[in-house]
C-alpha cells in the first residue's frame, strides 16, 4: 500500500478520486504557478512596472514552457519551497536574460503558491459543487417516492416510534443542501489572490501594488482581498472546516446503511456490494464502510487543518507546510465520498416486507408513546405515563399486544385504527416532500 491510499492504483476505484487528484499533481501545480507569474508579468507591464516587450514575452512563453518537476526536487527539498526553483529553471529554458530577469517581479514564493492553490481549489469546489448537487437529486427522489412507507425509528439503537424511509432519507438529505448552500461562502472566502511581496507590505511594487494586486485579481478571475493573507488562514481553514462537516453528513448516510442492511434488519438493499473470499452468501457493505472510514479520516486531517491556521508572525514555514499535507488528501477524500454516496443513491432500495415486520412485532411497544399522550386527553400525563408502562410491562411478561390490553383497560377508542404505524407517522412525509421540494427549487 503506498503512503496514500487515494493515490494507489490498486486501491484507486475504492478511495481515489482521479478527476480530482490530478490537480494536485506536480504537474498541475507547476502549470498553475507558471500561469499567475505570466499574468502577473502581463499586468505589471500593462502599468509599466515592467517593460511591455518582457510581459507579453514572459505572458505567451510561461503559457508554453514546459518544466520538469523532478528537475525541481532538490532545490524544493533545500528551500522548502518550488518556487526558487521553479523561476531558475524557467530563465534558463527561456534562454532571453533581458526579458526573464522581470520574471516573479516584486512576488513572494507564497505569492505564487497560494494564488496557485487557488486556481485548483476554485475547480476542485466545482466538481464537488455538481457532485452534491446530483447526490441532493437522487436523495429528494428517494424521499418524494418513499415520503408514507412506514418504518420504524430508532433511538440509542432501539426501535423507538414509526417514521418513513422518505423522512429518513430527508434526514441525510437536508443538512448536506444546506452544506451545498453554504459552499458559496466558502468560495467567497477563499478564492482570492496573494500578492503581497515578501512580509506583506508589497514594497518592491511601490504604490503601484494595490494596482498590481487589482489587475492580476482580473487577469485569473479571482478576488481581491486588499490586504495581505500570509498568515491569515481564516479562508483555507473555512474550506477544511466545510470539507470536515460535509464527510461526517455523509459518513452519517454510510453508518445508517450499514445498521439498516445487517443480517436480522435487512430494511435496505444496497444494489451493490462487495464479496467475500471465503463466504459465497455475502454482500458486504462496502460503499456505506469506505463513507465511515473516509469520514474518520476527515476528521483527523480537520483537526490538523484547524491547527495549521494559528500562524506565526507575518509568515509561518510551519503551519503553511502542514496544510500541504492535509488540504489534498482532505478534497480528493471528499470527492471520493460524493461518488460514493452518489452511486449508493442511485441503486438503494428499501424492503417494504421487512420494515412492517420491524413495526409488527407482536407486542406493539413502539406505540407507547401514542397510547401515553391519547390518554393523557382525559387524565393527567403522570397518570398516563404510568398506566401506560405498566401496560408495556403486562405485554412483555404476557405476550399481549399493547393495543389489545389497551382496549381491555381503556374501552371507548378505536385502539387498533389509533395505534397503526400510518396513523402515527406525523410530520414524517410533510418533511420527505419538503426536503425533495427544496432540493428542486435550488
Amino acid at each position: 500500500m503506498p503512503a496514500s491510499p487515494l493515490d494507489s492504483l490498486l486501491y484507486r476505484d475504492l478511495l481515489g478520486d482521479p478527476e480530482i487528484a490530478r490537480l494536485f499533481t506536480d504537474s498541475a501545480e507547476l502549470r498553475a504557478m507558471l500561469l499567475v507569474e505570466g499574468a502577473l508579468a502581463k499586468v505589471q507591464g500593462a502599468l509599466g512596472l515592467i517593460p511591455a516587450e518582457s510581459a507579453a514575452f514572459l505572458h505567451r512563453a510561461t503559457l508554453e514552457i514546459q518544466i520538469d518537476p523532478a528537475g525541481l526536487a532538490a532545490e524544493t527539498g533545500a528551500n522548502a519551497v518550488p518556487v526558487p526553483g521553479l523561476i531558475a529553471a524557467a530563465r534558463k529554458a527561456l534562454e532571453a536574460p533581458e526579458h526573464s530577469q522581470w520574471l516573479h517581479w516584486g512576488a513572494t514564493s507564497q505569492d505564487i503558491i497560494d494564488t496557485a492553490l487557488m486556481l485548483r481549489l476554485r475547480q476542485v469546489l466545482s466538481i464537488l459543487s455538481a457532485r452534491i448537487s446530483a447526490l441532493l437529486a437522487r436523495l429528494a427522489d428517494l424521499a418524494e417516492a418513499h415520503a408514507t412507507l412506514p418504518m420504524a425509528a430508532r433511538t440509542y439503537a432501539q426501535v423507538a416510534t414509526p417514521t418513513s424511509f422518505g423522512a429518513v432519507v430527508a434526514g441525510w438529505g437536508a443538512p448536506l443542501l444546506r452544506q451545498r448552500e453554504r459552499l458559496e461562502n466558502v468560495k467567497a472566502d477563499l478564492l482570492k489572490v496573494s500578492l503581497s511581496g515578501a512580509s506583506g507590505t508589497n514594497s518592491a511594487m511601490g504604490p503601484d501594488a494595490p494596482k498590481v494586486r487589482a489587475g492580476l485579481a482580473a487577469a485569473l478571475n479571482l478576488a481581491d482581498p486588499g490586504e495581505s493573507w500570509h498568515a491569515a488562514r481564516d479562508g483555507v481553514a473555512g474550506l477544511a472546516a466545510w470539507i470536515t462537516i460535509t464527510a461526517q453528513l455523509l459518513g452519517r448516510i454510510g453508518e445508517d446503511l450499514i445498521l439498516l442492511s445487517q443480517s436480522g434488519i435487512e430494511e435496505v438493499q444496497l444494489g451493490q456490494g462487495g464479496g467475500s473470499s471465503t463466504m459465497p452468501q455475502k454482500v458486504n457493505p462496502v460503499g456505506p464502510s469506505v463513507l465511515v472510514a473516509l469520514a474518520r479520516q476527515m476528521t483527523g486531517l480537520g483537526a490538523t487543518m484547524a491547527g495549521a491556521a494559528l500562524h506565526r508572525q507575518q509568515r509561518d514555514a510551519t503551519a503553511w507546510i502542514t496544510e500541504w499535507l492535509a488540504l489534498p488528501q482532505m478534497c480528493a477524500g471528499l470527492g471520493r465520498m460524493l461518488l460514493t454516496a452518489e452511486g449508493l443513491a442511485a441503486s438503494l432500495a428499501p424492503a417494504p416486507a421487512r420494515m412492517q415486520a420491524a413495526l409488527a412485532d407482536g407486542l406493539g411497544l413502539l406505540y407507547a408513546e401514542a397510547l401515553s399522550f391519547a390518554l393523557a386527553e382525559t387524565m393527567p400525563r403522570p397518570a398516563a405515563e404510568a398506566a401506560v408502562k405498566a401496560l408495556v410491562a403486562e405485554a412483555r411478561t404476557r405476550g399481549t399486544a399493547l393495543p389489545t390490553l389497551a382496549a381491555r383497560d381503556f374501552p371507548g377508542p378505536d385502539w387498533p385504527a389509533r395505534l397503526t404505524p400510518a396513523a402515527l407517522l406525523g410530520q414524517a412525509p410533510a418533511e420527505a416532500r419538503a426536503f425533495a421540494a427544496a432540493v428542486r427549487a435550488l
